[in-house]
């Protein structure tokens, strides 16, 4: 039956998979579309449900798998090659980072890298911290690391490492369900391993989806600024059709010729704005911010890790850290794949250190560099930027750069880099999400790759036209809960089979 359906559509995918993730994606893409009003209203409400019934399950679970991760780095197990015994990684240590970065969240520092730390900066989370205080600045820049730092990428490192495990050591299929194996057994091969794979897919779909309207608010704002331009109300739907159409030709192009070579350029160009603003800002305050910065974060980790406002009687966390951690969970099913997909070779305690490790110190340098900028313009130059961040964030990062040397050429080259970073993650969230419907036997299409590229820009043009920001962020959120408890039975599965397989070793000397 299923190779009947397949030979009908054309298709190289479990049908099981595909069908009923096409059809969920297009029903919601019909009624965002004919009933953006209500859909927002209803995503609202859940997203507000969520926050304020299970907050506190969102950040005992990320701060637990941080945990989990650095005692198997630590462990025995960090020894332990992902793959044959004498494999050694595919890619190099600056192609596979360049990669990592693009994927994960090389977006959301562009977005955040100047917005964050000057809203909490203006408003403090803590409530005997004055606003706009020296106190509010170190805090600001703390909260900002926090969200962005480890626990972020251990959202990403846990289902790739699981993936990556199962399908490099037990000859799995890499897919989501293979890292249930354990629980499930056979029964991936079934409708409970089918209905895990459509929730990560789905999960893909719209988190990726919300990083590309954020994007395009983000470039259409850049652009109105830039080029004194009033774009009208669709004019971010015309960026994502624009992000959409190149996302097309790199999938066309392939893992190595075109999200590889896109990654290692954009990310040269990153480092080009980062430096550039380091060197045209206060450089010695940012260069002595950077070591109190890690000293601080370092020193609050333990406490903001499960922090959750419950003697404070405030909402603040509810529409940061949790929508964050809900923002990338539902990212994590793409970003899990993908760096399992990159990083086959390595062992488990390199990949565990590395995959949380570099990306710490490049979040570290990006908010340091832009934040401590932004602070130091509003305290030491007059330059008020927490009104137009609280205006309208989009344009946080423009206003900003206009405010240093050379700012057109900043500017331009920023949205290039968004432009790129848009594009990378889209693609490679489409070949993840064709992967996922995929047997490890089966050939993937262009075509079908090309599908879900289409289904990403349409579902970010359907949520832009239902009402912007606040709709991107209440589906986000609404979306990345039931993925939150997989990522937790993940972990129970791996250090289960881990254990297993540690036995059986112990059993054949």
């Amino acid at each position: 039956m299923n190779n009947q359906l397949n030979r009908f559509w054309g298709l190289s995918a479990i049908p099981q998979i595909f069908f009923p993730a096409a059809g969920l994606a297009l029903v919601f893409l019909v009624l965002a579309l004919i009933f953006n009003t209500g859909m927002a209203a209803f995503f609202g409400s859940l997203g507000q449900f969520t926050f304020r019934y299970f907050g506190w399950f969102y950040v005992l679970v990320v701060s637990s798998l941080l945990v989990c991760l650095i005692w198997l780095a630590c462990s025995r197990h960090g020894e332990q090659r992902l793959g044959n015994a004498n494999e050694t990684p595919h890619y190099t240590h600056r192609a596979w980072f360049a990669m990592l970065f693009a994927a994960g969240i090389g977006t959301i520092l562009m977005f955040w890298g100047v917005a964050e730390p000057l809203s909490h900066y203006a408003n403090p989370p803590l409530l005997d911290v004055e606003a706009q205080s020296p106190d509010a600045a170190r805090h600001a820049m703390t909260i900002a690391l926090y969200h962005f730092g480890l626990h972020t990428w251990t959202i990403f490192v846990m289902p790739a490492l699981a993936i990556a495990w199962f399908s490099y050591r037990h000859n799995l299929p890499l897919r989501i369900s293979s890292v249930f194996y354990p629980i499930l057994g056979d029964h991936i091969y079934r409708w409970p391993g089918w209905t895990i794979d459509v929730v990560a897919l789905l999960g893909t779909l719209f988190g990726v989806a919300v990083s590309v309207g954020l994007g395009a608010l983000q470039l259409t704002g850049g652009m109105s600024h830039v080029f004194d331009l009033a774009p009208g109300g669709h004019f971010p739907v015309l960026v994502v059709l624009a992000v959409t159409a190149v996302a097309c030709v790199s999938v066309a192009l392939g893992l190595d010729r075109g999200i590889k070579r896109l990654s290692e350029v954009n990310i040269i160009l990153a480092l080009l704005v980062m430096m550039f603003v380091w060197f045209a800002g206060p450089t010695l305050f940012i260069t002595s911010g950077i070591v109190q910065n890690f000293g601080n974060y370092l020193q609050n980790l333990p406490w903001m890790s499960f922090w959750t406002e419950t003697y404070q009687g405030t909402s603040w966390q509810q529409s940061w850290t949790v929508f964050y951690w809900a923002w990338t969970i539902s990212w994590a099913p793409y970003v899990g794949i993908f760096i399992a997909r990159i990083s086959r070779g390595r062992t488990v305690r390199e990949f565990i250190l590395g995959a949380l490790g570099a990306p710490l110190l490049f979040t570290l340098l990006w908010f340091s560099v832009f934040g401590m900028t932004a602070m130091d313009m509003e305290m030491h130059r007059g330059v008020d930027l927490t009104s137009r961040v609280e205006a309208d964030v989009a344009v946080a990062l423009f206003d900003f750069l206009f405010n240093l040397p050379m700012p057109m050429l900043s500017a331009c080259l920023s949205m290039l880099v968004i432009l790129v970073f848009l594009t990378t993650s889209t693609d490679s969230a489409a070949m993840v999400m064709d992967q996922l419907s995929q047997r490890n036997t089966q050939t993937g299409l262009l075509w079908q790759r090309l599908f879900w590229t289409l289904m990403i820009g349409a579902i970010a043009s359907a949520l832009l036209l239902g009402g912007g920001l606040p709709v991107l962020q209440n589906v986000v959120t609404a979306m990345g809960f039931p993925f939150c408890v997989l990522l937790l039975l993940m972990a129970v599965s791996l250090i289960r089979s881990m254990h297993d397989d540690q036995r059986a070793r112990i059993n054949q000397v």
